[in-house]
This record gives structure tokens, sequence and C-alpha cells, in this order.
């Protein structure tokens, strides 16, 4: 018994000693040697859970007690409410020293969401607009206008480019501003008139979608299954890579349309109640770290927001205009704000909705 006894007391310091950091993030959204070096470099386990929606990300978050340490919100609307509900950690910067590399005007334009950046600082960044499988596209479509929300949005072409499948992403917090501003209206607005605009123009090519997805979508793409596609610039990216690798001859093209395309930021923060806010702390200073980003950036086919991270960049990879946006594109997108609770609520009715095919 005595023996059993110490062992068992000198087992419990190493059980105390163990060190993890408990990680949710988007699917297909880090560099898997990231992770690994992490651990080899600190000592500190790494688990690892993925989510495929904002939705799924917010409910865990405002429930309490998710037992996660570091997550990943996008700016708007999820991280904005996360602050204003007290869900997050103010950060220690002095221990994330890495995040004096972040852009200033990239995290200035993040500050609305974030007064101060107090709560969070950028992981990667992208646009919502078009992904096409051009080829099957103009077979159907000759003249499809590629470089416009019309080619969605306007039923005679929503109804040509259904004959090889069109997929849109299952996120009402991502379509809606979309569509208000394809429609000349303010992304951030709550009122019935322009949200009524919105739902007629989902109604109207309803009929022409064959899916709804969010993680999806990529692998829908790569195989051929759709032709068109709203979703993240990243995950098109990353769906033509997928399908040049299986040889097949699909070939996609991530399009962020002339009228605009939405700006979001994905933001590396720490729930208030992290169980281990000290390893988070790390894990976010590691991440930072200009070599990792790039790693990062060629995996995922997202652009970072630390610029010392551009010389370890693929040549390829910084190619993609996604990746690096030329000026007179970028100067289109646009970012959205916070909208109340009851606004969330209506847009989530409307989406329901449509979904179901009901106006």
């Amino acid at each position: 018994m005595r023996l059993v006894l110490g062992f068992l007391l000198l087992a419990f310091p190493a059980l105390a000693q163990e060190r993890v950091v408990n990680v949710y993030n988007w699917s297909d959204y880090i560099d898997p040697y990231a992770v690994a070096r992490f651990t080899q470099e600190t000592g500190i386990k790494v688990r690892y859970d993925v989510y495929d929606s904002l939705e799924t990300l917010e409910g865990k978050l405002l429930a309490g007690k998710s037992g996660y340490d570091v997550v990943v919100p996008t700016s708007e609307p999820t991280f904005s409410k996360l602050v204003r509900a007290g869900a997050l950690l103010p950060l220690d910067r002095a221990k994330i020293p890495n995040a004096a590399g972040l852009d200033p005007a990239l995290m200035r334009q993040v500050a609305s969401s974030d007064p101060g950046n107090a709560h969070g600082a950028i992981y990667l960044w992208g646009t919502i607009g078009l992904g096409v499988n051009e080829a099957r596209l103009k077979a159907v479509a000759p003249d499809a206008p590629l470089d416009s929300w019309d080619l969605l949005f306007k039923p005679e072409w929503a109804r040509k480019a259904a004959r090889c499948g069109i997929t849109m992403m299952d996120s009402a917090i991502d379509v809606i501003p979309t569509v208000l501003k394809y429609l000349g209206r303010n992304p951030d607005s709550t009122e019935a008139a322009d949200l009524d605009a919105v739902a007629k123009t989902l109604q109207a090519i309803r009929p022409s979608i064959r899916s709804f997805a969010s993680g999806g979508a990529v692998e829908a793409m790569a195989a051929g299954e759709t032709c068109l596609v709203l979703s993240y610039s990243g995950d098109v990216i990353q769906a033509g890579v997928r399908a040049e690798e299986a040889g097949k001859g699909v070939k996609l093209r991530y399009s962020a349309p002339k009228e605009g395309a939405q700006l979001w930021f994905d933001m590396l923060a720490i729930p208030a109640d992290a169980p281990h806010a000290a390893e988070a702390h790390a894990f976010i200073n590691f991440v930072l770290k200009p070599e990792i980003m790039a790693g990062i950036t060629n995996q995922v086919r997202y652009p970072n927001a630390i610029p010392a991270s551009a010389p370890s960049i693929r040549p390829d990879v910084a190619a993609e205009p996604a990746v690096s946006p030329p000026a007179d594109v970028r100067a289109r997108f646009f970012t959205i704000g916070p909208v109340s609770p009851e606004a969330s609520r209506a847009r989530a009715r409307m989406w329901a909705r449509f979904k179901a095919g009901r106006g």
C-alpha cells in the first residue's frame, strides 16, 4: 500500500504539470505543421476541434463553459457580439509580443468591432464571392457575366447555371449583407423594406439552387458536382487545388464581383472562462510568427495580416488574386457592422423561409 501511495504522490505532480491548449477553429483552416511545431517547441499539447458555421461557434461561447482556450470568430457579427457580451478575455499583449507585427491598417479596420483591439488579433482575412467552374458554366451559359453578382442573383442567369449546379453557403450572416450590397442598400440595414427586398431576390432564385453547404461546398466544387458556388475566397482556391490534384480536368476560379465583395477578418481570441489562458496566449503568440503565418497562408490560401510573412509565401500562392487582391479590386470591398439581436432574429427567420422555399 505504501508503495502504491508513493507512486501516486510522485505521479500527481507530473499530471498537474501537463500543459494543454484547446483550440476551436474553422475546418481546413490551419497548417498541421504549425500545430505539431508548437507542441514540439513549447511542450504544450494541442486539442483541436473544428466547426463549419459562425452560428455553431457563437452558440457554444455564449452558453459559457465551452472548455476552449483559443477560438477564431469572424469580426462581424460574431466577434463583436462576443466582445459586447463579455464572453472574451482581454488579451495580455505583453504575452503576445509577435502581435506587434500585425498590419496597423488592417487592425484599425477591425477596431470598430473591438475598441482598442483589446480582445483579438487578426488570424486570416478574405472575401465572400463566387466560385466558378468556367468550362461547365460557359457550356450552359456562354455569355455568363462571371465578374458580377448578376450571375447568381438574376433569375435568368441562375436558371442557366442551375443546369450544372449551384451551391450556396448556408449562412444568413454572410449572404444577407451581400444581397443588400448588390441591391444598392446598406449592408447593415435592419429596415423591414430592405429585408423584404433581400427575401424577394433570394426567393426568385431558390428553384435554381441545388444545395446549401458550409464546409461541404469545397468538396462539391472539387468533385465537379457544381459549377457555381457562393463561398469564401480561400475555400474556392482550396477546391481548385484539390481539383487539379485529382487530375480530372476540373478547373475553378474565384471571382470578387464588381459590385463589391464582403471583406471579413477572422480573429484569434480567448474565451473569458478559458481553462488554460496562459497556454492560449502562448499559442496565439506562436501563430503570429511570420514564418508560421506564411506556412498557414501557403496551406489554406487565405491572406494573413503579418507583412513580414510575405517573403516566405510561395510565389504561386502570392500570385492568386484572392491572396493578393489588386488595389482596384480592394477598393470595392466592404465590411459589415453589428446588428441588433432583434434584427438578427428577423434575418434568421427570413433565411429559414428561403431555404424551405417559402415566401
